[in-house]
C-alpha cells in the first residue's frame, strides 16, 4: 500500500510541476468542495447532537429508554438497564443517519455487555450497527444538499427499503447460526 501511495504522491508532484496551470485550479477547487461538504455535515450533526443533549437533559432518553427496556432487553437477551439504554440510543442515532453520533453508545453498550458476559447482545448490536439501520439518512442527505443535489431527499425510499433487507437479512442469518451452532 505504501508503494501505491508513494507512486500516486511522485506521479501528483510530478504533474504540479509539469503542469501547475491546470493542476493548481482543479487542487483548489477540490479543497474549497471538502469544506463545504465539512460545513453542512457538521451542521447536521450539530443540530442532532444538540437535540440529542437537549433530549438528554430534559430526561426525555431516559424515560424513553425505560419505556424500551423490555423490548430492549428481549431484543439484546440482557437485564442490564444501562446496557439495554446505550443500545436503544445507538439504535435510535443510527435510525436516523447519525452513525458517529451513534459509536459513544455502541462503545458503552458493547462494555456493559462484555461485563455480562452478554456475547449474543454484543453480536447482535454490532451486526445492526454493521448492517446500518436507517430510517431517515440524515448525513447522507447533508451530503447531497453540500454537493449541490437538485432533490437531496430523494435517497430516502432507496434507503429505507436496503437497510430493511439487508438488516432483516443480516439478523436471521444471525438468529440462525445461533441456533444451529449456539454462538
Amino acid at each position: 500500500m505504501n508503494v501505491i501511495f508513494t507512486a500516486v504522491f511522485i506521479a501528483s508532484a510530478a504533474l504540479c510541476i509539469i503542469r501547475p496551470d491546470s493542476f493548481l485550479p482543479a487542487l483548489i477547487e477540490g479543497a474549497g468542495r471538502a469544506v463545504t461538504s465539512f460545513a453542512s455535515l457538521f451542521c447536521v450533526y450539530a443540530l442532532w447532537m444538540g437535540l440529542s443533549k437537549v433530549c438528554e437533559d430534559a430526561n426525555i432518553t431516559a424515560w424513553l429508554a425505560n419505556k424500551l427496556a423490555p423490548l430492549t432487553g428481549r431484543i439484546f437477551r440482557t437485564k442490564n438497564k444501562s446496557g439495554a439504554q446505550y443500545a436503544s440510543m445507538n439504535v435510535c442515532c443510527n435510525m436516523i443517519g447519525l452513525g458517529g453520533a451513534a459509536t459513544p453508545y455502541g462503545i458503552k453498550a458493547m462494555k456493559e455487555f462484555d461485563g455480562d458476559g452478554n456475547l449474543y447482545g454484543r453480536n447482535l448490536l454490532f451486526i445492526l450497527n454493521a448492517t446500518s439501520v436507517q430510517i431517515f439518512p440524515a448525513t447522507v442527505i447533508g451530503l447531497r444538499a453540500a454537493g449541490g443535489s437538485a432533490s437531496a431527499a430523494d435517497i430516502f425510499l432507496p434507503a429505507l427499503i436496503t437497510t430493511a433487507i439487508c438488516t432483516g437479512l443480516a439478523v436471521a442469518l444471525y438468529i440462525l447460526a445461533n441456533k444451529l451452532w449456539r454462538l
